[in-house]
């Protein structure tokens, strides 16, 4: 079994870290989480966990970076890599992002929406881009996973890798959030079919859905982020981590 690399989500609506269930299709349905997302990203840090994952919520909804300020204290507060998404759908968003130290740019409709982007980036950032695709049914679902596309979502894959994204996240949106077992066959799939290092995301809500993702590491799946199971307490920070370093 391979390492797996372990980012715990930070959420940001409002100023808030927040989790979202696919009972609806806006922000209406977040659940907070913590007020403080700052103290939070610390203490994940003092936790030993190598990176963050952290998401704009609602730039993902409007389309352009909104929590800045929160995203700018995060990163002054942490000394470890973040990857960041939401609402950046532009080179000058991205310049902007990695000129403040965030270490790897997630992006998402913009993959589906704006392939010249991604090339673009990939070129300028090499190693540094990522792309997450939400999946659902198999099809790639954009702007917050609100509208599912004609594309399947490997298709779109194929061609990130092809333009050299450096990561790509896969997220079955039917489950993500919502603390149900993990599609462990859907990723295992996904990842297998492709060169890029794969990270996990959604559905994850016990150390044995950890230990069926690191089982099948081999297949390409590098990582795995974590959610509400991390803040519910269902998975323990310190277990968790043993496990994805044995």
């Amino acid at each position: 079994m391979g390492v797996l690399t372990l980012y715990p989500s930070i959420h940001i609506h409002d100023g808030q870290v927040v989790r979202l269930t696919r009972e609806g299709d806006n922000l209406d349905y977040a659940e907070m989480l913590d007020e403080d997302p700052i103290r939070r990203a610390v203490e994940f840090e003092n936790q030993h966990f190598p990176w963050l994952h952290v998401v704009d919520l609602n730039a993902a909804f409007e389309g352009h970076p909104v929590n800045t300020t929160v995203v700018d204290a995060i990163i002054k507060n942490v000394k470890i890599p973040i990857q960041l998404s939401g609402g950046i759908r532009s080179m000058k968003i991205i310049e902007n992002w990695f000129g403040k130290g965030v270490t790897r740019i997630v992006l998402t409709s913009a993959a589906m929406q704006n392939p010249d982007l991604v090339q673009t980036a990939c070129r300028a950032f090499p190693g540094r881009i990522a792309v997450k695709i939400d999946s659902r049914n198999g099809y790639v679902a954009v702007t917050g996973w609100t509208k599912t596309t004609s594309m399947k979502a490997l298709d779109l894959a194929l061609r990130v890798e092809d333009a050299g994204a450096a990561v790509l996240i896969y997220a079955d949106i039917n489950r993500d959030g919502a603390l149900s077992e993990v599609n462990v066959e859907a990723i295992i799939d996904f990842a297998f079919a492709l060169n890029t290092p794969v990270i996990a995301s959604g559905g994850v809500n016990s150390l044995q859905d950890l230990k069926d993702l690191k089982a099948n590491a081999k297949t390409g799946i590098a990582g795995l982020i974590l959610g509400g199971a991390l803040y519910s307490g269902k998975i323990n920070a310190e277990e968790a981590l043993k496990l994805a370093a044995a």
